[in-house]
C-alpha cells in the first residue's frame, strides 16, 4: 500500500512519524511542482505501482472489508478488456442534516441505479474518485490521470471508453462522509462541475474523432453523462429565473404570439418535467436499494437542492472564466461525529 503525501502537508507527516505506519505501507512524498492536485499524486503512485492491479482509496474511506477480493473475482471472470471495476459509494452521516440527506440520495441514485445500468450496457462511465480498482496495464496505456483535470475520475472513465476499455461496478459498498455545510458542499461541487466541464471541453475537441471510436449509443451516453450534467447544472437556475419572471409579470400563462413561441414553451415545460421525473426515478430506485427509507420523503425538495447545484456550475463557470481551472478546492473531512456503523446503515 502507498500513501501519497505533498511535501507541505506537514500535518500529516507529523502525524506519520509520530504512528509510523504497518509493514508493507509505504509513504510517498511528492516532489515539489504542480498542480498541486490528487491526479498529479495519483500519477506519482503509478509510477512505483508493482502489481497487476492497482486500486485508489481515498483515506476517509470506509470499503466493505471483502472488497479487494470482490474487485479480483470481477476481474478474473471479466473479459480481457475489463480494465477498471467500481465500487459503489454510499453516505454513512445522513444524520448531519438536509445536505447530507440529498447527497445521500445522489449517491444511491447514482452508484447502485445509474452506474451499474451503464456498464451493465457496456457504455462509457464516470468514475468514482475512489475505489476504483484498475488494470494496472491498461492505466499505463491510457496514460493515467489528467494531472490538470480537477475531476480525473470522470475525465479517465471516457478514456478508457474510447481508447477501447471497458468498465464495470461491482456490488460492494465504500461508506463515505458528506459535506455537512453549505461552504465546504460548494466548494466541493464547484470542483466537480468544473472538472466536467473540462472533460467535456476535451474530449469535444474532436468530436467526430470521439464518434468513430465509440458506438452511437456510447457516444450519446457520454455527451448525456459529461457535458449534458454541466449544461444541465448551468440552464436549471436560469430557466427557474425566467419562469418566476414571466409568472410575476403575468405572462406565464399569457397566450404565446407564434406558434413558435409555444413550442419554445413547450420545450421548456416538456425538459423540466421529463427531468424531475428522472431525477425522481432514479432517486426512489436508490432509497429503495440502498436506504434508509426515511430519505424518501427528501425527495419532494430536491428542486431546491438542484438549485444549489446550479450556483456551484455557475461558480465552476467563473473559475474557468478567471484562469483557475486547476484550482483545486480541497474538502475537510472527519467533521461528522454522527457517521453510522456500516452495519447500521
Amino acid at each position: 500500500m502507498k500513501l501519497l503525501i505533498e511535501e507541505g502537508d506537514r500535518e500529516t507527516l507529523g502525524a506519520l512519524e509520530a504512528r509510523p505506519p504497518r509493514p508493507g505501507t509505504e509513504v510517498l512524498v511528492l516532489p515539489p511542482g504542480g498542480p498541486k492536485t490528487k491526479p498529479r499524486a495519483l500519477n506519482a503512485g503509478l509510477l512505483g505501482a508493482r502489481g497487476q492491479f492497482l486500486t485508489v482509496f481515498d483515506a476517509e474511506d470506509r470499503p466493505d472489508p471483502d472488497q479487494l477480493r470482490v474487485a479480483l473475482d470481477a476481474f478474473r471472470c471479466g473479459p480481457p478488456e475489463l480494465a477498471c471495476v467500481q465500487a459503489r459509494l454510499a453516505i454513512d452521516n445522513v444524520a448531519d442534516g438536509w445536505l447530507a440527506r440529498h447527497f445521500a440520495i445522489e449517491y444511491a441514485a447514482l452508484f447502485d441505479v445509474v452506474l451499474p445500468a451503464l456498464g451493465t450496457l457496456g457504455l462509457p462511465i464516470a468514475l468514482g474518485g475512489t475505489s476504483n480498482h484498475f488494470r494496472t496495464a491498461a492505466l499505463r496505456s491510457v496514460g493515467g490521470w489528467d494531472p490538470g483535470n480537477v475531476t480525473e475520475d470522470a475525465d479517465l472513465g471516457l478514456r478508457l471508453a474510447r481508447l477501447g476499455w471497458a468498465t464495470r461496478t461491482i456490488d460492494s459498498t465504500t461508506w463515505e462522509e458528506a459535506p455537512v455545510r453549505l461552504w465546504p458542499w460548494l466548494r466541493q461541487r464547484t470542483r466537480w462541475i468544473k472538472g466536467f466541464m473540462v472533460t467535456a471541453v476535451v474530449h469535444g475537441r474532436d468530436l467526430p474523432g470521439l464518434a468513430r471510436r465509440l458506438d452511437p449509443l456510447s457516444f450519446a451516453a457520454a455527451q448525456l453523462l459529461i457535458g449534458g450534467v454541466a449544461a444541465t447544472a448551468l440552464a436549471y437556475p436560469v430557466v427557474l429565473a425566467l419562469i418566476l419572471w414571466r409568472g410575476l409579470d403575468g405572462s406565464l400563462l399569457a397566450p404565446a404570439e407564434s406558434l413558435a413561441g409555444a413550442a419554445f414553451a413547450g420545450l421548456h415545460v416538456t425538459n423540466l418535467i421529463v427531468g424531475y421525473s428522472a431525477g425522481l426515478a432514479c432517486g426512489w430506485m436508490g432509497i429503495d436499494r440502498r436506504g434508509p427509507s426515511g430519505l424518501a420523503r427528501d425527495l419532494l425538495t430536491m428542486p431546491f437542492y438542484w438549485l444549489l447545484v446550479g450556483v456551484a456550475a455557475w461558480r465552476a463557470l467563473y473559475q474557468i472564466a478567471t484562469a483557475r481551472t486547476t484550482h483545486w478546492e480541497k474538502t475537510t473531512h472527519g467533521v461528522s461525529r454522527r457517521r453510522a456503523q456500516p452495519d447500521q446503515v
